[in-house]
């Protein structure tokens, strides 16, 4: 599956824009899906995931102004944001997370 993200433009400060990330097949066999963005010359950092169960999380740049949500009937995640700040300008992508098998870690006091 892939993900195709779109709805990028340009905004007012204080505006609001909604991004989409749409698969190529069904987006609910996808374990999570994480919007990234990367300004002019920074690092690539993590703004929101939400996993198949809809648990959200934000960084705490846009807590409280983006949501993110998504309608596996449209195979499509969404990343709502508000409140834009000029620090918001940046590219956009979308990811999806796939679980592996994970590993025990025990510790004995």
């Amino acid at each position: 599956v892939q993900l195709q993200a779109s709805g990028g433009g340009l905004v007012q400060a204080g505006g609001s824009l909604r991004l989409s990330c749409t698969a190529s097949g069904s987006i609910g066999s996808i374990n999570a899906v994480v919007w990234y963005r990367q300004a002019p010359g920074k690092q690539r950092e993590l703004v929101a995931v939400i996993t198949g169960d809809g648990i959200t999380d934000y960084a705490d740049s846009v807590q409280g102004r983006f949501t993110i949500s998504r309608d596996n009937a449209k195979d499509t995640v969404y990343l709502q944001m508000n409140s834009q700040k000029p620090e918001d300008i940046a590219v956009y992508y979308c990811s999806g997370v796939y679980w592996g098998k994970g590993t025990l870690v025990t510790v004995s006091s």
